[in-house]
């Protein structure tokens, strides 16, 4: 961090590309703003930006001024809301002085430019922060493909837009991850503007990994790797019988839906335990929500330059979740999880726009708290191993028995399909789908339940409308996302 000298010569520095002042304490918006701005750092002078709360115009300490722990807390959760991506890079600190104190919000520039805050890219000129200009932005995503050597965002020479779900990108990604407003005034090319969020490289005329591991029709034929293998085995170990064996292979797009999907049908059970004479209860083995996010975090986190798939293996007395690449970049032993870095940004990135991810660096926490509510033993992370991840997870001890399957028990306990699934229903049926149709795509068999799940509910929700309404039973019958889904 900058030095009290330092730090009263910076507040009277003409650089003002460097420096945003203000007195202001709850304006969120314009200090993420600023944070993104600095991230930016458009001049290329590869100088640290800094926002300075408690300094005038004129770079005097107002006086008597206040730093709280309370204002400390909230600018420097900022980084990891999920607002500002990719995450910056930044430190926060308090200085105090005899006229008052200063809170100083120290921001290094990105490699991984454009840095956008909800989905708009902010620059500095001068003493004005701004939206950049499509030239600004061209030359921010030009120095990212300079800078930047992660795996996911090098050019994938093999590939082709046309081996990519182009209309997936345009109408189901783009605008989450662009402001509207941005995104209905740029003329760019589709590869320009795939290019802005790492999906796309000019130089090579071709999708970057990302693009493919995230929207690719056949991703495993470009990287061999890139699946999930799901193996029950009947006993403790790999000599077991094998139970149930499956892989999934498409884009990380469909890919997650469906092993959420499979997860709380086939892994996740339940089964009633006797509190008193006349009440019990229903114990999960395993909380879903936990093991969403440890998955989450293996295709997130994994090597995908290895060739050695995900591994999602079920035992009977645990659950193993292992993936290519050990802990990466400023992540060690002795740090974890307090220390996280990104293997693979893009697609980190991607993940939070799609709404997969809400916080950052809040998973391991999270997962080991849902875990302990559920009344499970305490996770093993496996951190040592050097080319792999792995965490290992042990069932509720008072579901230790065969167990009915979750999807048996749902309609008892009015669970709600969440909302990935109805989503991906809807952006399917942006043209009349059968219900046919729309069973082969989810990946479901029974029309009975499925209709009663999902089609009712997005009909009362309005989300969908049938092309019949007048004869809803009519094997011509069609479903169509409304406009009010959009």
């Amino acid at each position: 961090m900058i030095t009290k000298e330092e730090l009263r010569q910076l507040l009277k520095s003409t650089e003002t590309y460097r420096i945003e002042r203000t007195v202001s304490t709850g304006n969120k918006d314009k200090f993420s703003e600023a944070i993104c701005a600095f991230s930016n750092d458009l001049p290329g002078s590869h100088k640290n930006g800094y926002l300075i709360i408690g300094a005038e115009d004129d770079g005097e300490i107002k006086s008597g001024f206040k730093v709280t722990d309370a204002l400390l807390k909230n600018i420097a959760a900022l980084r990891s809301d999920g607002n500002i991506l990719p995450i910056p890079t930044m430190s926060v600190d308090r200085y105090e002085f005899p006229e008052g104190d200063l809170l100083v919000c120290e921001v290094q520039p990105s490699p991984m430019t454009p840095v956008r805050y909800r989905g708009r890219v902010f620059v500095r000129i001068g003493p004005r922060r701004d939206i950049a200009s499509e030239d600004e932005e061209r030359i921010l995503t030009e120095r990212r493909t300079a800078n930047m050597a992660t795996f996911d965002v090098t050019p994938c020479l093999r590939a082709k837009l046309s081996d990519l779900n182009v209309d997936m990108i345009r109408n189901g990604y783009l605008p989450k991850a662009v402001d509207a407003d941005v995104l209905a005034t740029d003329n760019r090319s589709l590869e320009e503007q795939m290019a802005s969020v790492g999906l796309y490289d000019m130089d090579s005329h071709c999708p970057t990994n990302a693009a493919v591991i995230l929207f690719a029709h056949r991703p495993k034929q470009f990287i061999p790797g890139a699946y999930v293998q799901y193996v029950k085995f009947g006993g403790n170990d790999k000599a077991s019988d094998i139970f149930n064996e499956r892989m999934f292979t498409s884009c990380l797009f469909d890919l997650l839906p469906k092993l959420d999907t499979f997860t709380e049908n086939s892994v996740v059970t339940t089964r009633p335990v006797p509190v008193t004479a006349f009440r019990e209860e229903r114990v999960v083995n395993y909380p879903r929500e936990a093991i969403r996010e440890l998955l989450l975090n293996a295709v997130m986190h994994r090597d995908y330059s290895s060739n050695m798939p995900i591994r999602y293996y079920e035992f009977s007395d645990r659950l193993e979740i292992m993936n290519a690449g050990g802990l990466y970049g400023k992540a060690r032993p002795e740090n974890f999880p307090h220390v996280n870095d990104y293997r693979n940004p893009i697609i980190a990135e991607a993940l939070k726009n799609l709404g997969y991810v809400n916080m950052f660096n809040r998973g391991v926490s999270r997962v080991k708290e849902l875990f302990k509510e559920n009344g499970n033993p305490p996770i093993d992370f496996n951190v040592d191993k050097i080319t792999v991840f792995e965490v290992v997870v042990k069932p509720n001890k008072s579901n230790t028995r065969p167990a009915e399957p979750t999807s048996q028990i749902r309609r008892h306990r009015g669970l709600i399909p969440s909302k990935t699934e109805l989503d991906k229903l809807v952006f399917y049926c942006r043209e009349p789908r059968s219900l046919a149709d729309i069973l082969s795509y989810m990946g479901y068999s029974d029309r009975t339940k499925f209709r009663n799940k999902y089609i009712k509910l997005l009909l009362q929700q309005g989300r969908i409308r049938m092309t019949l309404p007048d004869m809803p039973t009519s094997k011509r019958q069609k479903y169509v996302a409304s406009e009010k889904a959009s």
